[in-house]
């Protein structure tokens, strides 16, 4: 007959670590802490203080501005902001706008006007020109608006086109390419998808 083993028992001493290191310091009451929190309303120093937030504002603006002028959704104002009005500012600057010339075209305009009377026949060829200018650059808008109709519907859905954009893209049109703000993001003939 087998003896039964004795089960030996392992005794487990609990881990000594090391004490955890004290403070050095007494807690600070509320007061104490309320105190050391306690900051100025206005600064002793205003004149560095004004100048310092004008030097802060100015920063802001400057990266506003600048991310404004790249597109970046963050500093659009509402009225640019959205994958349609990107999309709508990205075929605008893609072609060629004869909205484009109406800076220039006006500019001639009131040159020629100045220089001759308002009663030789050239001011009047010239009033009739401004005239056949306006007809064409509406004609363009509206050939514009249409063609971003369709563009915009097949690519968002006909039901999620937004309101509006026709006077967006027109009034991005007309402006001289280099001043439009947001600055164009594409090259000429670069259409988005």
């Amino acid at each position: 007959m087998a003896k039964p083993s004795k089960q030996e028992t392992v005794v487990v001493e609990p881990s000594v670590e090391a004490a955890p290191p004290t403070k050095g310091h007494a807690t600070p009451t509320r007061k104490e802490r309320e105190a050391a929190n306690l900051r100025p309303l206005v600064s002793s120093n205003r004149a560095g203080a004004t100048k310092a937030n004008r030097t802060q504002q100015a920063q802001a603006r400057d990266r506003a501005r600048a991310g404004m002028a790249a597109g970046e959704e963050k500093y659009l104002p509402q009225k640019d902001k959205g994958p349609q009005r990107r999309y709508v500012r990205d075929y605008v600057d893609a072609r060629f706008s004869i909205g484009e010339l109406t800076i220039p075209f006006l500019g001639v305009y009131i040159v020629v006007s100045f220089l001759l009377s308002s009663s030789s026949a050239f001011s009047q060829i010239a009033l009739y020109a401004v005239y056949a200018f306006l007809v064409v650059l509406i004609l363009d808008c509206i050939v514009l608006g249409f063609t971003l109709q369709r563009k915009l519907a097949a690519k968002f859905g006909a039901e999620k086109v937004s309101r509006g954009f026709r006077w967006y893209a027109a009034m991005r049109s007309v402006h001289l390419r280099i001043m439009r703000l947001p600055k164009a993001q594409v090259r000429r003939g670069a259409f988005p998808v």
